[in-house]
């Protein structure tokens, strides 16, 4: 069973796309990254020239595939995507870069994970709209130049540190997403329940605020599993009582913590005595993937202050000990 707080897409979250805002005043939260993309798009639009390419970086589930759409809303344009992983050879590139139209935007989710051999391409044609391809083999190989229309790519990434530099400087608007508030969530929670017309209180949606570990995509799905209980347990408003029940029932705590992160906390507690200790040390005794605790597991947890990075490895911290309601041990 996939974990419900992941800030990862689920199949799950494919509703999420009826609920998206279309444009950047119906966008809640980054509202640095609103106004300076908002700017940079009217002046586009005023020269009459493709908007600079985008980089949308930060954590998963906060809006960056939202955001591409709506860039290329405001620029009145289309959008074509593409992944990353998806793209396994330089024929692929150059099949999505050449069927491209003027002023199309090119989204690229994940796109720290294109092979750099593959990446190399990306270089002409984002700087001078121009496709070099090379065809046949040794000594009858030949250099093909192809132009390509104006366009803008968009590149999303949650490991903007995995970007080489060629690449990274080549983008001329950089956008760095955060973690939302809890009144942003709340404001998001209010208008998915106007959209999908399933009233919820205020008070209500600032509980499933709460627990939404600042994203946005949790704050969406947690959404539709308390309208479940709400429709079958209840007359279909969601109160501030059934979202309590179905948020328990879901174990999701009040910090939006679930089982996995008590069992990451209590792991470093009760077999490294709080730490600290190495990020190896620590997949290895719960039975995880590195990658994974760094990029999932550890951002909202170091977040929140539960758990710090310190030169000699990772410690849990007094308030986690507070909040897992276990002593704090006195260090002499």
């Amino acid at each position: 069973m996939d974990r419900i707080i992941t800030s990862d897409e689920l199949k799950e979250d494919i509703f999420e796309k009826n609920i998206r805002p279309d444009n950047l005043e119906e966008y809640v939260g980054q509202s640095e990254v609103k106004e300076n993309l908002s700017i940079f798009i009217k002046a586009a639009i005023m020269r009459e020239e493709p908007l600079d390419h985008v980089l949308l970086y930060g954590p998963p589930g906060l809006g960056k595939t939202t955001l591409s759409n709506i860039i290329a809303n405001e620029l009145h344009s289309n959008i074509k995507t593409a992944s990353g992983p998806a793209i396994e050879k330089s024929g692929d590139l150059a099949a999505i870069l050449s069927s491209l139209e003027p002023g199309d935007v090119l989204f690229i989710d994940e796109i720290h994970r294109i092979p750099r051999f593959v990446e190399e391409i990306l270089y002409s044609a984002m700087e001078d709209f121009t496709l070099d391809i090379i065809v046949g083999s040794d000594s009858s190989s030949r250099n093909i130049r192809i132009d390509l229309p104006p366009f803008t790519l968009v590149g999303a990434t949650t490991r903007a540190g995995d970007l080489t530099g060629p690449l990274r400087d080549r983008f001329g608007i950089i956008c760095k997403l955060n973690y939302y508030t809890v009144e942003e969530l709340q404001q998001i929670a209010m208008r998915t329940s106007r959209v999908l017309d399933c009233p919820i209180d205020e008070d209500a949606a600032l509980e499933l605020a709460r627990r939404s570990r600042g994203t946005p995509r949790i704050t969406n799905r947690l959404f539709k599993r308390v309208r479940d209980y709400a429709l079958v347990m209840g007359n279909g408003n969601i109160d501030l009582s059934i979202t309590k029940l179905a948020l328990d029932k879901l174990k999701v705590d009040e910090l939006g913590l679930d089982e996995t992160d008590y069992h990451l906390l209590k792991s470093i507690i009760e077999k490294f005595n709080g730490g600290p200790v190495g990020i190896e040390a620590i997949a290895s005794s719960i039975g995880e993937e590195q990658t994974t605790i760094e990029d999932v597991y550890e951002p909202y947890l170091l977040q929140i202050g539960l758990l710090k990075r310190t030169t000699r490895g990772r410690m849990v911290t007094e308030k986690a000990y507070e909040h897992l309601n276990i002593p704090y041990p006195i260090k002499k």
